[in-house]
C-alpha cells in the first residue's frame, strides 16, 4: 500500500511474477502502475505490506534492502543511457569484478541484441530501436531475476516496435527472467503478456490470462477498457431483461434492478431491410431491432457503422470486416451475438 498524504495510490496490490513470465500491469495513466514498480524497485518506501524476491524478504515496514541488491533490472520509456559513455560501457555499468569476465559479459550481450559492431559507439549516434537494445543488455548484464518495464516501448516509432518488443521480450524468457511491465495500451498488454493484471484507482481489479481478461471481464469498465462497447439497460423482471433485441437472462440479479446488457461493436451482425421488415429471429442472435445508418468509414481492416435506432434513437456501432460503407439514412436491422453479451448490475 502507498499513500501520498490522504490519498491512497496504490491500495492492497498483490502480484506474483513467475521466472520466464511475462505479466502487464496494464491501467489508466494515474492508477498507480508506475508507483506499484518504483516500490518493487526500491525507489520508492511503501507504507504497509512486505516485498519478498526468490523467497526472500527485501522490503517491510521496518526492513529495507537497498535497490541494488535486490536483484532486479529497471527498464524506462526514456531508456536513461549515459551520453558520455560508450555503448560497451553503458551495458558495463554497475558490473564490478574481473575486467575480463566484465568484457566477456559486455559481449555476449551485446551479440545477442545484434550490436556487436556498435561498442564504441555512442548513444546519440544510434536510432531508437539500437538505443532501446543497449538499455536492455545494460538492464541484463547483472543477471537479475527480475525486470521492471515501465512503458519501455512506447517512444519508439509504431514500424519498429512490434519487432523490437518481441525481440526484447524473447531474450527475457530466454533468460528466465521474471517481467513486470507497465502499460497503459491493451493491445500491448494482449500481445506481449502471459497474465494480465487489470488496475484502477490502486487496486488490482482483474487478473489472469489475456484471453480470460477480454472473454470473461468482471465488470462493464472492463470491458470499455479493451474497445468500444455498445450498452443497452434495462430492468430486471423474472430473471429476463426485455429489449428490443429479445429477453436477455440476468441470473443473480434481483427483481427490479437495472443491468447493463454490454456486447462490443464486432459481435453485431447486419442484415438488409426487406420493406420494413428484417431477418427471423434466431436463437443464436436473437431479435433483430431496426436502424438507419448515421455514418460509415473504412478504417484500414474494417469498416465502422453508426446507426440511429429506431426504438429509442440511441446510437450503436458495429464493425464490419473489409469495406462496408453504407449511405447516410439507410435502413438496416441488427441483431446481436448472444453468447459475446455482458450482463452486469448497474451500480450507483
Amino acid at each position: 500500500m502507498r499513500r501520498y498524504g490522504a490519498r491512497t495510490v496504490v491500495d492492497h496490490v498483490s502480484l506474483k511474477v513467475l521466472p520466464g513470465q511475462v505479466t502487464c500491469l496494464l491501467g489508466p495513466s494515474g492508477c498507480g502502475k508506475s508507483t506499484t514498480l518504483r516500490m518493487i524497485a526500491g525507489v520508492e518506501m511503501q507504507d504497509e505490506g512486505e516485498i519478498w524476491v526468490d523467497g526472500a524478504l527485501v522490503c517491510d515496514r521496518v526492513f529495507r534492502v537497498p535497490p541494488e541488491r535486490r536483484h532486479i533490472g529497471l527498464m524506462f520509456q526514456d531508456f536513461a543511457l549515459f551520453p558520455h559513455l560508450s555503448v560497451a560501457a553503458n551495458v558495463a555499468f554497475g558490473l564490478s569484478g574481473d575486467r575480463a569476465a566484465i568484457d566477456r559479459r559486455v559481449d555476449e550481450l551485446l551479440e545477442r541484441v545484434g550490436l556487436g559492431n556498435y561498442r564504441e559507439t555512442y548513444p546519440h549516434e544510434l536510432s531508437g530501436g539500437e538505443q532501446q537494445r543497449v538499455a536492455l543488455a545494460r538492464a541484463l548484464a547483472p543477471r537479475p531475476s527480475i525486470m521492471l518495464m515501465d512503458e519501455p516501448f512506447s517512444g519508439l516509432d509504431n514500424r519498429l516496435r512490434d519487432g523490437i518488443r518481441d525481440e526484447t521480450l524473447d531474450i527475457l524468457r530466454e533468460q528466465d527472467t521474471a517481467v513486470l511491465l507497465v502499460t497503459h495500451e491493451p493491445e500491448e498488454a494482449m500481445r506481449m503478456a502471459d497474465e494480465i493484471a487489470l488496475m484502477r484507482d490502486g487496486r488490482i481489479v482483474q487478473q489472469g490470462a489475456p484471453y480470460n481478461i477480454y472473454n470473461a471481464p468482471v465488470d462493464r469498465d472492463a470491458v470499455a477498457f479493451f474497445s468500444d462497447i455498445n450498452v443497452i439497460r434495462g430492468k430486471v423482471n423474472g430473471s429476463l431483461v426485455e429489449t428490443p433485441f429479445g429477453h436477455f437472462l440476468a441470473p443473480g440479479v434481483h427483481e427490479g434492478n437495472e443491468v447493463d446488457i454490454v456486447i462490443r461493436p464486432q459481435h453485431i451482425r447486419i442484415d438488409f431491410d426487406r420493406a420494413g421488415r428484417g431477418p427471423d429471429p434466431t436463437i443464436e442472435n436473437g431479435t433483430p431491432a431496426r436502424g438507419v445508418v448515421e455514418r460509415a468509414r473504412f478504417m484500414g481492416s474494417e469498416s465502422l457503422v453508426e446507426f440511429r435506432m429506431d426504438h429509442d434513437g440511441s446510437l450503436m456501432r458495429a464493425t464490419v470486416p473489409n469495406v462496408f460503407l453504407p449511405s447516410p439514412g439507410k435502413p438496416l436491422w441488427l441483431m446481436i451475438r448472444r453468447d459475446r453479451c455482458f450482463v452486469f448490475p448497474v451500480r450507483d
